[in-house]
């Protein structure tokens, strides 16, 4: 009777162990998977991370070219006023044309000057050079050094100014 009991107990023993190794099993293979699909889409991320960093590096190599073509015109003009250097006011005119031409594609492009003719300074817009006594208000710009300029609202080159000190 014992060895029956045995017997039962190692029969129920074996296929207790038989699922468990089945269940383990079941576990590994699913963890195998999860590892795969993990490698998979880390190197889908990778080849994505190298595609959209070309794509970039493209896009700023050819994101000048609009830019570009519009100065095109610029240059014909400055070629245009080299032609007539030997004749003075048409040489000078020539070259006020290029001026305002040059101007006018930068204020296309978002660029525009800092004002600084009789205003308070702003030292997000102006960087002190000098200072002056005045009669006038403390702290306004007398005079403009070198041209501020922003682009898109973002200041590029402060504008460099003399000031009224009392």
């Amino acid at each position: 009777m014992e060895k029956k009991k045995d017997k039962k107990q190692k029969n129920a023993s074996k296929v207790k162990q038989d699922k468990d190794q089945r269940i383990n099993r079941a576990y590994i293979a699913d963890a195998v998977n999860s590892i795969e699909d993990l490698q998979r889409l880390q190197a889908e991320f990778e080849n994505y991370k190298k595609r959209t960093e070309k794509e970039k590096l493209e896009f700023i190599k050819y994101a000048k070219e609009e830019f570009i073509k519009n100065l095109l015109p610029v240059l014909d003009s400055f070629e245009q006023a080299l032609k007539n250097k030997d004749k003075q006011e048409e040489f000078i005119k020539g070259i006020e044309l290029i001026f305002s031409q040059f101007h006018s594609i930068l204020e296309q492009e978002g660029l525009r000057s800092i004002t600084t003719s009789n205003e308070k300074f702003d030292p997000y817009k102006h960087e002190v050079l000098l200072q002056e006594k005045s009669d006038t208000e403390e702290g306004i710009i007398l005079e403009d050094l070198q041209k501020g300029y922003m682009l898109n609202n973002r200041v590029i080159r402060h504008s460099k100014v003399k000031i009224s000190k009392k």
